[in-house]
Formats: C-alpha cells, structure tokens, sequence
C-alpha cells in the first residue's frame, strides 16, 4: 500500500470505524533513522489502534525503529516480508527474507526485546519456487520462535523475478486453504489472512479458519465497504457520523472530514494530497463520475480550498432525483440535515 495508506488516508478510514486496526504504509528503517521523523512517524490521535509497519533487515535497526514506534505512541510494529518490488529486493528486504528465515527471526527477537507493544510479520505463502506448504510451515515456526506471535499471511506467493509488484497482486493465484492449514498447525498463534477479500461473505468464511482479516486495496478502492463490514462484526459502533443506511448519506462522511482537511490546509498541506484518497467514496453510486472529476480537476490546482471538496459534494448530491412523497428534510444523529430519498439521476 505504498503511497496509499498515509496518514491522510487513515483519518479518512478511521472515520468508518472504531474498531479496526490500521497499518501504515511500509517506512524503510533508514529514512526513519535519517529522514525526518515527524514525516515518516506523525500521525493524528484520532488514528488509533495503529501500527506501524517497517521494511528492513538489519536487527539493529529495526529494535530502534521499533522502539521509536513505541515512543511515538503506535499501537503495533509491524515487519513487512511480503513486498515483492525490485527497489526492496535490491535492498535485501521485503519477501526476498523469506529465503532467510533464521535473519527474520533474529530480527523479530531484536524488536520484541526492544518494545512492550507486539511485533507481528506480514508474510507471502511462498516466494519463486519455495512455494510448497513443508518451506511455508518451517518458516512460520522459526519466526515464532524469535517472538512473533501474529502473522498475516497474504494468501499468494510471489515471484521475485519476472512479475511487477501490481502482477504479483493478481497472477499468482489465491490459496487460502494454505493460511487454514497454518492456523491449524500453529493454534497459538494470531493468523491473519489477507488477500483478494472484497466482501463480508468471504470474511465469514475466513474467520472459520483464521484469527481476522487484513482489507487493502478494496477498502482503499471503496472505502464504504468498512462501514458494512463493521456493522457485520461488530454491530452498530460506526466511528463516524450516521447510522441510517441511505446511499446518499456518504455525504455525512465527507462533512465529518472537512474539518481535518481544514486544519491540514492551515499547516500547508495541499488539498490534493487528501481529496486523492476519497475519490472511491461513491464508487458503484450516481454522481460517482462527476465526484472524481471535480477532484481530481480542482483539487490539485493552485490554492486550492476546502470549497473544492463542498462543491463536488454538491453536485453528487444535487443529482438526485427527489421523490415527492418523501421530500423532508431530516436530520441524522451528527446534526446534518439531509433528505429521504427514492431514486437517483
């Protein structure tokens, strides 16, 4: 989720739900150590539970990391070995380490005697033609060993050579029985199963076999799939603004986050570094198109304000079609008005 999962995109998800957990985008060790740390370890209170997820391969540097992630105030520190990119393979991390499982689990022991939070691995099934289920299972129970005691499994291997990283998201194939049979094997262990998981359906389905799931790019895709996952797991504990179920009240969403794009636009923040992560709100809805659009049109243009996101908004929402009958105007339990409606231009 690299370039995706900021911080800005985070406060937008957290808006859908108290209760999941988010994970930050990759931080490489080194611009943690050297960069700057308000860049790579901020985030807004409102985030929480959180984990911060790293990429490296030094056990060293990854405790002190990983101690600056407690320091910070991260719920969670997290150790990626399932990127498959040339970047973080010619830096000898991310899925390459699954090759070198007695390095990870050195790694894991260097961070778990660093902190007081946990420490989990997010992991492949396989990688090249280490893929069978023997290489998958030693793994797992060397890394364990070091400390870990969560791992979420994306539910394909990946090829290190001759696959981007966006082919790797697709062509290999899913295997989710694999991620059952580790459950199985490791019951004392937190397994997480993460990869092409779309719907509340399939989530039932896993959480059968595993401890949880772990949503990336659909919830980043369609952010209003959380919504209705949450209430599917938990009930009504919806973190944000209303609990009707009307389409049109994704609108409630995007008011209750004018007031952290105002407050980032104060700090120099450009609008276009928000508005990009809520294209996907109406996706599959009327208006959807013309939504994206005004966005990514004006968002990024000069100067750009907080009247940007409240005219896109306006034309989502002034494309309705209003049935007579219910034409009322109402308010949700945030104070917002809005109107019960029959059907959509």
């Amino acid at each position: 989720m690299l370039d995706m999962t900021d911080r800005h995109c985070r406060a937008f998800l957290r808006l859908f739900s108290r209760n999941f957990r988010l994970y930050t985008e990759m931080k490489v060790v080194g611009s943690i150590i050297y960069g700057d740390r308000e860049r790579f370890l901020g985030f807004d209170n409102a985030e929480h539970p959180l984990a911060l997820q790293l990429g490296g391969c030094e056990p060293e540097e990854l405790a002190f990391c990983s101690s600056l992630a407690e320091q910070w105030g991260y719920d969670e520190v997290n150790l990626n070995i399932g990127c498959p990119s040339n970047r973080v393979q010619n830096a000898q991390f991310g899925a390459c380490l699954m090759a070198k499982p007695e390095l990870v689990a050195r790694c894991v022991e260097a961070m778990v005697s660093a902190v007081s939070i946990p420490v989990s691995v997010k992991t492949r099934i396989g990688i090249d033609d280490m893929d069978g289920y023997p290489h998958l299972s030693d793994f797992i129970g060397r890394v364990a060993a070091g400390g870990c005691r969560t791992f979420i499994v994306h539910a394909r291997k990946a090829w290190l050579k001759g696959l981007s990283p966006k082919e790797n998201r697709t062509i290999p194939p899913l295997d989710y029985t694999v991620v059952y049979r580790l459950k199985a094997e490791f019951p004392e262990l937190n397994i997480i199963v993460n990869g092409g998981i779309c719907n509340a359906g399939q989530i039932e389905t896993h959480l059968r076999y595993t401890d949880g799931i772990m949503m990336g790019r659909e919830a980043y895709r369609n952010p209003w799939i959380l919504r209705e996952i949450d209430q599917f797991i938990f009930g009504r504990q919806i973190a944000a603004v209303s609990t009707h179920d009307d389409p049109l009240l994704r609108g409630d969403y995007v008011r209750a986050f004018l007031p952290y794009i105002e407050n980032q636009l104060a700090k120099g923040v450009y609008l276009r570094h928000m508005t990009r992560h809520i294209l996907g709100l109406y996706h599959g809805q009327p208006g959807a198109k013309s939504w994206r659009r005004y966005l990514s049109t004006y968002g990024p243009t000069k100067n750009a304000g907080i009247e940007v996101v409240q005219q896109a908004l306006k034309l989502v929402e002034d494309s309705v079609e209003i049935d007579p009958v219910f034409d009322t105007v109402e308010t949700n339990p945030c104070g917002c008005p809005y109107r019960r409606l029959k059907a959509y231009a």
